[in-house]
């Protein structure tokens, strides 16, 4: 599951949810302010940064018991 992280990693400007951010594939997240002065490009690994997804709602936990069982029906 992607992390949402709450911070921008270049000027600490907090995010929200419902922000509009930037991520590369490591998940570094940039504002849309310093995603644009760095040109989409990611300063620590100089990937492409792509609109991070959004998300209204925080997600939701499935019990560890549901998950065993989940693996179990898929490795089958």
């Amino acid at each position: 599951m992607l992390r949402m992280k709450t911070k921008c990693e270049q000027c600490h400007t907090p995010l929200t949810r419902k922000d509009t951010a930037y991520i590369c594939s490591f998940e570094e997240t940039y504002c849309k302010s310093c995603s644009e002065k760095l040109d989409f490009t990611c300063i620590r690994c100089q990937g492409v940064l792509v609109l991070r997804p959004s998300r209204k709602i925080k997600p939701f936990k499935v019990p560890a018991s549901k998950l065993k069982i989940l693996a179990l029906a898929n490795s089958c």
